[in-house]
């Protein structure tokens, strides 16, 4: 069966989808200053197909090799790019888009050197409880509203969910170095 083939399915084309949607948040965001709104429904449409990727390739028995890659690197890539242009105007300070550079980076290495030993790290709730704090905190900070409470509420949420993301990030560690290489 050819690449192309085996990895052609729904759940891959929701994660190609999604990459498609990173520029288009970006430059609706900077493009539309005053309808910045459009760039939120975006990243709140691409946040849902992740879920629903994930959810029909496990049900659909369709988890590829484009899926496995693919699939984080794109969550990965929009978070960031959210996170940069909240940073940039604002709305969310730098240091919060700094550490999760700095924490996706170390993931990166990290899973490259797990991958010369043929180990691989199962995904764990924080991880999954930082995502959707992110997309919930990310909402409730953009600049779709002049609420104030709404907004500190967001703040406050990006730090949980930045919170939860490095503790995510501990636990891969910390699993990728008691597990036994299998080569």
């Amino acid at each position: 069966m050819s690449y192309l083939k085996k990895n052609l399915n729904l759940p891959n084309a929701l994660t190609f989808l999604r990459i498609l949607m990173i520029p288009a948040v970006y430059i609706t965001y900077y493009k539309y200053p005053d309808m910045r709104w459009i760039s939120l429904v975006i990243y709140l449409a691409a946040s849902f197909t992740d879920f629903l990727d994930g959810y029909l390739a496990r049900k659909w028995n369709q988890i590829t090799s484009f899926g496995k890659l693919f699939d984080p690197l794109a969550d990965k890539l929009i978070v960031l790019t959210v996170l940069y242009c909240l940073a940039d105007t604002g709305y969310v300070p730098w240091l919060v888009f700094w550490l999760m550079i700095g924490k996706e980076a170390f993931l990166v290495i990290g899973a490259l050197g797990m991958l010369g030993k043929k180990v691989v790290v199962k995904s764990n709730i924080f991880g999954k409880a930082a995502t959707c704090l992110f997309i919930a905190a990310i909402a409730l900070v953009y600049p779709w509203h002049n609420v104030t409470a709404i907004f500190t509420i967001g703040n406050v949420m990006i730090y949980i969910a930045l919170a939860a993301s490095l503790l995510a990030m501990g636990i891969y560690a910390w699993e990728a170095v008691k597990i036994p290489s299998k080569s």
